[in-house]
């Protein structure tokens, strides 16, 4: 898909909704996230609380993966497998959760400080965080998408942290990945002009160290190139 699909506000509302029960499903599992629990134990709440609100999880057999929520922990950036991992006190755990409900799409991530973490990791989750606070703020109509790469490049760096710069956000609608990519770097006034319509996934992806990834050959996993932790918080944004 080349162009930008520009929604209507009846379209922007079923993503909205999609997108609230993402939210619910993260809230779902932060009820649960903890010392002891396995990453499988969360992934299959979130199957069963979408299917429940009559919803389909998006990651689920989506290019062929196997679940339905990606779960990263520590030096993981994203798309980690649910497994038989047990959470333990001073994890990262990085969650990603998509669904789709009347034929649209919802995307959210959020990282999880679990326990007492370590002041690097909790600046590393700060940090993110209001990069993703920064960008929502540049994501208005006459901005650029340049502008909140910018936003989101500028504070990571500034506190001493790599922007990963091989996955970028997106935007959302009828389709998980749609036009225009949405990087986390960038410069002012660059890039596609942001206009009513448009609904746009900004999803930092900041490394404690290097901004440097590997891919694994698994085909998902990636990781910080030098095994430092790293952390992902996303909003699905309708630009207005």
């Amino acid at each position: 898909m080349s162009k930008i699909y520009y929604k209507s506000l009846e379209e922007i509302e079923l993503i909205r909704e999609s997108s609230l029960l993402v939210s619910k499903t993260l809230a779902e599992v932060a009820k649960i996230i903890g010392p002891g629990v396995t990453t499988n134990q969360l992934d299959k709440l979130a199957y069963e609380f979408i299917n429940d609100n009559g919803a389909i999880p998006a990651f689920l057999n989506y290019n062929g993966f196997p679940n339905s929520l990606c779960i990263s922990p520590n030096e993981q950036v994203v798309h980690g497998f649910p497994s038989d991992y047990v959470i333990k006190d001073g994890d990262l755990i990085s969650v990603d959760c998509g669904v789709i409900k009347k034929n649209y799409f919802g995307d959210s991530a959020y990282t999880f400080s679990i326990g007492i973490v370590d002041d690097e990791k909790q600046k590393l989750v700060d940090v993110t965080k209001k990069c993703l606070e920064l960008g929502i703020e540049n994501a208005v109509v006459g901005m650029r998408i340049g502008d909140i790469g910018f936003a989101v490049q500028q504070h990571a760096e500034a506190n001493g942290f790599g922007v990963v710069r091989e996955l970028v956000g997106h935007g959302v609608g009828v389709k998980l990945h749609e036009k225009p990519e949405v990087p986390n770097y960038g410069k002012r006034g660059s890039g596609p002009k942001l206009e009513e319509g448009m609904v746009i996934a900004i999803e930092p992806m900041i490394n404690a160290g290097v901004a440097g990834v590997r891919f694994h050959s698994d085909g998902w996993t990636v990781t910080s190139k030098d095994n430092k932790p790293s952390a992902h918080f996303e909003h699905t944004v309708a630009i207005k």
